[in-house]
């Protein structure tokens, strides 16, 4: 419950977005502050169902403190406000139910998909949305409900809810988005673009982060239809508009799901293609091997042929006086018939195994 009196809350210029007393489902007052909200909360009209909605933004560690000790809020819902980065969830302090949602954007200069945090304590009579930065923006969401007067007269789970609604639309285009990336890196992939890999390494990180912002988030809806009991109109609408949201929600997992199984698919056919072209390419050197080798044996076998008669025209051409057949009248036939015998039998060897 709210505390009952202006308390250490006057000593900090709280980040407040908006401070609203709402009576059956439209809105009643405006405090001045927050120290005066339990004040005019108690004001408000009689036989109403009265509630306030008050929007944080980027508050320091001291103005959440405290907010915390003028609304009585729990120390361990308090740290984790604190300190953010939590992952969707929905816990119960007593009659105050602390709601953690991670809602996403895309950006489509850097391909990433952004996840926010917005951080909610839904008591009796009040709720308080805690934001660390710019985005998202709630005000449309205040809009909206505050045009459907009859949701919101439900009381504070009704923002809760129109909250969660929003949360979940928001992925829809981030998925389509996302799913255009897809796309474009199949063509990339096909055409053989060298930087398919990263990309698809990228798009997978993001894929497996929006996972951990959307997979919790069914078991947190599945846990506020539980607490929201009784057997009135505003109950079982509630209830009803939260398993709309909860099939979104499942559709939105299975979308993610198969998002990332696509890309695992994507990245084996990348690593096969990448391996065939690294196959081609030894392929291509082996036979530009093959081809170089078949020109030294043409180019040595050559050589040999004419090194032969050079052999035989080198040593009788030594002049000693004392050789065998220097003096023989037939010796100049003799050596030349030799070296071109030699040629000729070095060309029909070298021949036979292809090499010229």
């Amino acid at each position: 419950m709210l505390g009952s009196g202006a308390g250490p809350i006057e000593r900090y210029a709280v980040g407040v977005v908006e401070n609203v007393i709402y009576v059956d489902g439209r809105r009643a007052l405006t405090p001045g502050s927050l120290a005066t909200t339990w004040e005019e909360l108690q004001e408000a009209p009689q036989g109403g169902n009265a509630f306030c909605w008050i929007g944080l933004l980027r508050p320091t560690e001291e103005e959440v403190d405290a907010v915390a000790e003028e609304f009585g809020l729990h120390p361990l819902a308090v740290k984790d406000t604190i300190s953010a980065h939590q992952r969707p969830k929905l816990e119960q302090f007593d009659d105050v139910e602390f709601v953690v949602l991670r809602p996403a954007r895309y950006v489509d200069r850097i391909e990433v998909i952004e996840l926010g945090e917005i951080h909610l304590f839904v008591g009796p009579n009040y709720v308080i949305t805690v934001r660390h930065a710019d985005e998202p923006d709630l005000a449309d969401v205040r809009k909206q409900i505050e045009e459907r007067p009859e949701l919101l007269a439900i009381g504070p789970r009704a923002v809760l809810y129109a909250i969660i609604d929003r949360v979940v639309d928001d992925y829809v285009p981030a998925l389509d988005e996302l799913q255009n990336d897809l796309d474009e890196i199949e063509v990339q992939v096909f055409q053989g673009d060298p930087g398919a890999s990263r990309r698809i390494y990228t798009l997978t990180r993001e894929v497996i982060e929006f996972q951990r912002g959307v997979e919790p988030l069914g078991d947190v809806i599945a846990r506020l239809r539980q607490l929201v009991t009784g057997g009135d109109d505003g109950s079982r609408e509630l209830r009803r508009a939260l398993r709309d949201v909860s099939d979104r929600v499942e559709r939105i997992r299975e979308r993610t799901d198969g998002a990332r199984q696509l890309l695992a698919s994507i990245l084996q056919v990348d690593a096969t293609i990448v391996a065939q072209q690294q196959n081609a390419e030894l392929a291509r050197l082996a036979e530009s091997a093959f081809a170089q080798n078949e020109q030294v044996k043409r180019i040595s076998s050559w050589a040999a042929i004419f090194f032969a008669p050079t052999l035989v025209a080198g040593i009788y051409g030594m002049h000693f006086e004392h050789m065998p057949e220097l003096g023989w009248t037939l010796g100049y036939p003799f050596a030349f018939v030799l070296m071109l015998a030699l040629a000729a039998v070095l060309f029909v060897a070298f021949r036979r195994r292809g090499w010229v």
